[in-house]
């Protein structure tokens, strides 16, 4: 696919995707969702690929729908996502529930690593939200918008956001709309790190993906992401302990557990 609205960057084991219209500080359009899309289908199946960082070309993450494609939706009466029927679609051999657009965050082999360089509303701030890690800018501005706009929690906020902060804070930016900043909701739990800017924000996110690349065993972040993820929709602890018990089984057989262990006895890095 010709790449309109976002950009690649691959280095090692990691890809650095840009949402990329910054002319319109990346507003969100249906080319830019079928990029996005695609990107990510694309790089989960490599196996070559190991963990992905998201952010936006500066000045913004991403402001949420573009104006024009909003005022379209007003003018039809109706949302269209501006997508095609055959769109490329992430972690289609997953569990249903990891389907939904950006749910399939959740249900990719390969962790996705926000860094929030900016301006962060609407669905960018969705983005994020399913996003497996986030790394911010301190002057990073937030919002869901939606209310605002008299539209509803979008793309799932309504289920991942209180997962992530909690319900009553979840509630406050749901309902309201208000603009926060990263450096106000440094202690919500929506953060790993809460950084002085952008560029930080960014390497940041790009050092801690280089070290997931090559400090510990792919199979084990994959194995390990889908156990969370399942483990969300799951009441069960005794599933959880035992899908933890046939996963040891069959991974301690593995070449990577062999290089773990023997690296752990030889007290020097492994080489995954």
């Amino acid at each position: 696919m010709e790449l309109k609205a976002t950009r690649l960057e691959i280095e090692g084991h990691v890809a650095t995707v840009w949402l990329h219209r910054p002319q319109r500080h990346n507003a969100w359009t249906g080319r830019m969702h079928a990029e996005y899309r695609w990107l990510l289908a694309t790089l989960d199946a490599d196996p070559a690929i190991r963990a992905i960082v998201l952010t936006g070309t500066p000045p913004a993450f991403c402001v949420g729908g573009d104006s024009d494609a909003l005022a379209g939706h007003a003018e039809r009466g109706g949302y269209d996502d501006g997508l095609p029927a055959d769109d490329a679609r992430p972690a289609a051999g997953t569990r249903p529930e990891f389907r939904a657009e950006l749910a399939y965050q959740l249900g990719m082999r390969v962790p996705v690593i926000a860094a929030v360089n900016g301006a962060c509303a609407g669905i960018g701030l969705a983005v994020a939200a399913w996003c497996d890690l986030r790394f911010a800018s301190a002057t990073a501005k937030l919002t869901t918008a939606a209310p605002r706009l008299g539209l509803p929690a979008e793309y799932g906020l309504s289920w991942i956001l209180p997962r992530i902060i909690g319900l009553t804070r979840a509630n406050d930016l749901l309902l309201s709309g208000r603009i926060v900043t990263a450096e106000g909701t440094r202690d919500w739990g929506l953060w790993n790190e809460v950084l002085p800017d952008g560029a930080s924000a960014l390497a940041t996110a790009q050092q801690y993906a280089h070290r997931l690349a090559t400090s510990v065993a792919p199979s084990s972040v994959s194995a390990t992401k889908r156990q969370i993820a399942d483990d969300l929709l799951s009441s069960d602890p005794s599933m959880s302990v035992d899908t933890s018990r046939s996963l040891l089984n069959t991974m301690t057989g593995s070449a990577e557990y062999r290089e773990g262990v023997a690296a752990l006895r030889e007290k020097r890095e492994p080489r995954f």
